[in-house]
């Protein structure tokens, strides 16, 4: 019995002729495409396809154009609006800074509590009128910018 299996055995394995490993050795059709003729249909096809790639490539690449236009003038006068502001910024900051310096110099040249409150509250009521103006700058030139973003915006989508 041992005979008949290893016969057996030996019948199965001398069949595979291939290697052992790996992917067996297939070969690929050679094709000579320059032989190959191509229906009319498909080239006319291929042809609209190619131009209307073309067409939307050029659409494209005119609204990214104007997209980028757009943006560059927004931020330039965005920016330009920014510095604009923070200029007033510091000038209403250094401003306040004197007037609250000429006020404690006032302060303490005073004769009597009468002086010192009167000044305190003169102080304060120009300071609340200051503040008032200086707010209603500030809205201005934030106004300002807006509007001129808007109008580039509106201009540029036209």
């Amino acid at each position: 019995m041992t005979e008949a299996t290893t016969a057996t055995t030996q019948t199965k394995t001398a069949k595979h002729a291939g290697p052992p490993f790996g992917l067996p050795n297939y070969e690929i059709p050679k094709i000579d495409l320059a032989k190959m003729e191509v229906p009319p249909a498909f080239r006319e096809l291929a042809a609209k396809g190619v131009a209307q790639a073309r067409d939307t490539y050029e659409k494209a690449k005119a609204a990214t154009e104007k997209a980028t236009d757009q943006l560059k003038d927004t931020y330039t006068t965005a920016a330009k609006g920014a510095t604009d502001y923070n200029l007033k910024v510091i000038e209403i900051a250094r401003t306040n800074t004197n007037t609250a310096f000429d006020n404690a110099r006032e302060l303490l040249g005073t004769k009597s509590l009468s002086e010192f409150v009167a000044l305190s509250n003169a102080h304060a009521r120009k300071q609340l009128e200051a503040m008032t103006a200086q707010t209603k700058a500030l809205a201005e030139i934030a106004q300002k910018v807006a509007t001129e973003i808007a109008a580039n915006d509106w201009r540029l989508g036209k």
